[in-house]
């Protein structure tokens, strides 16, 4: 599961990386970046199939349209590759409306046998962003508001990842991210996009576990911390 990540640059960097526009109103209503401790219900980036052009936030954890209660997208902040096709809740969101998650890491953690979970940051060699497969849907509430969510799609882990967690966020290539915005892809075309990341294009360090508690959110939850239970050079 994947269920914190970070996202610290701001508005101005991810437009220029994803040739894409904010909504100058949603910068103005929710300016929440730099996000180093990006959580489930919080308000993210986006870039959706139907406005490519467009960054736009919407909330992690995904409400179908169908859904009686909103509470459910608590349940449902990732999506299984391998059951895209299986899942109601997912089936439509895979097939007509999916999304571009921006990120630049993103944390799990290592059950130790005293029970103590340690934290762990994963980012790209050189810690650029990077993009993570979604999809989303609007549900509308009672009074006919619009809320607008996502939810993250999780693949196996590979190599790095695996050491820690046993799945990650499926993390798509520059080159493919236009495909997975692509109407016209099949879903056998989709599906070929959702692969663990190359192991030797990431690492991994320990952070502070203040990432805990999603009160924090300041750059020192991405600095690199030894973990008291490790020695120096024995991470991995």
């Amino acid at each position: 599961m994947c269920g914190r990540a970070s996202l610290t640059r701001v508005e101005s960097a991810l437009e220029e990386r994803f040739k894409s526009t904010f909504y100058s109103e949603d910068i103005g209503r929710y300016n929440p970046l730099p996000n180093y401790n990006v959580a489930p219900g919080q308000m993210h980036p986006v870039i959706t199939n139907e406005q490519p052009e467009t960054l736009r936030y919407f909330k992690w954890g995904l409400i179908p349209f169908w859904a009686k209660d909103p509470k459910i997208g608590y349940s449902l902040i990732n999506a299984r590759a391998e059951t895209l096709l299986d899942k109601p809740a997912f089936q439509g969101g895979f097939k007509n409306r999916r999304c571009l998650i921006p990120l630049d890491g993103f944390y799990e953690w290592r059950k130790q046998s005293s029970g103590i979970s340690l934290p762990f940051r994963f980012v790209l060699e050189q810690k650029d962003m990077f993009s993570v497969a979604g999809i989303w849907d609007t549900w509308t509430t009672p009074d006919k508001k619009e809320i607008l969510t996502f939810s993250i799609i999780t693949v196996k882990a590979n190599e790095t990842v695996n050491k820690i967690h046993g799945r990650m966020p499926a993390m798509l290539f520059p080159s493919d991210e236009k495909q997975w915005l692509d109407n016209s892809l099949s879903e056998k075309e989709l599906l070929g996009l959702l692969r663990p990341f190359p192991a030797d294009k990431m690492f991994a360090y320990p952070v502070s576990t203040k990432v805990n508690s999603v009160r924090f959110n300041s750059p020192e939850l991405i600095a690199e911390r030894v973990h008291p239970v490790f020695k120096q050079g024995t991470l991995f």
